[in-house]
């Protein structure tokens, strides 16, 4: 790709975050899309939520994402375009004991009106959390979370749920810290709850998603809509129903995708696989 071929070549970008999001983020919209992209310094994302529930998210991922994109041109009036990311992590919803982790990356582009985001949703995540009253249960729960290159949280502990009104401590990025954070919180609760700490700048293992999510951003905007060329022309529906290689059912197996534009009533479908048919593994007709 040239330089010519980016479509925001030299345009500013401000990027709301407070966590070092532009080690990973920048490079690759420059590199995409050619923005150059600038910090909203001083601009408190934390204000629209926090992993560590001391200040609750209301609304969506992308709910968040849009405030902090509003706030960021708050902070830099000049600029044209506006980028944020947000996270969300939680049990997997199919697979049990298994976390996955979503992130989400929008572009705003306030002069063209366009609204795109990028995506990455993967099981490869340290989330998870463990509620602790001595250190040989805290070092074996910070091992599995990859500490230290993994930072923690540790917060005070009600009948085994989070109470970071009770203690809070953020930052817990060595042995030595853990263990007198851990120590406060069990001699005031009985118990700490101890978490991984999902913030990007103390999670390598999300900075890599977010990379992800900023390079899946990049890939829609240059999916042209085929009729209009409005950047975003991707898939919005996913439609079941590949037929059984044995009894030729419907299976849940995905046969085929929409693919729709934003700006026009442009729509085609399109398969979503080059198999015929799907395995009967699948098919609750003959593995019921």
């Amino acid at each position: 790709m040239t330089a010519d071929d980016r479509p925001y070549k030299d345009t500013i970008a401000v990027l709301a975050t407070m966590h070092d999001k532009e080690r990973v983020v920048a490079p690759v919209l420059k590199e995409g899309l050619g923005l150059r992209v600038a910090l909203a310094l001083g601009l408190n994302t934390d204000r629209f939520g926090t992993f560590s529930r001391d200040v609750e998210r209301t609304g969506s991922q992308l709910d968040a994402a849009r405030a902090k994109i509003a706030a960021g041109f708050e902070y830099a009036p000049y600029a044209r375009v506006g980028i944020a990311s947000e996270g969300s992590f939680g049990p997997h919803p199919y697979i049990p004991f298994l976390a996955l982790g979503r992130e989400l990356v929008l572009l705003i582009d306030r002069e063209r009106g366009l609204e795109l985001t990028g995506h990455f949703a993967s099981p490869e995540t340290n989330y998870g959390q463990a509620v602790v009253s001595d250190m040989e249960t805290a070092v074996a729960f910070a091992e599995r979370s990859k500490f230290p290159e993994h930072g923690l949280i540790v917060m005070g502990c009600v009948d085994e749920k989070p109470a970071p009104d009770l203690a809070l401590f953020k930052d817990v990025v060595d042995h030595v810290a853990l263990e007198q954070a851990v120590g406060q919180v069990v001699a005031k609760c009985g118990a700490a709850f101890v978490e991984a700490d999902m913030r990007a700048h103390r999670n390598p293992t999300r900075m890599r998603a977010i990379e992800r999510a900023a390079s899946d951003l990049v890939r829609r905007f240059r999916s042209e809509c085929p009729t209009c060329k409005h950047p975003g022309f991707d898939v919005t529906e996913r439609i079941a129903g590949l037929p059984c290689e044995w009894c030729g059912e419907p299976t849940h197996v995905i046969r085929a995708e929409i693919l729709t534009c934003q700006a026009c009533d442009c729509r085609q479908e399109r398969q979503a696989t080059s198999a015929k048919t799907a395995d009967p593994g699948r098919c609750e007709s003959c593995n019921p």
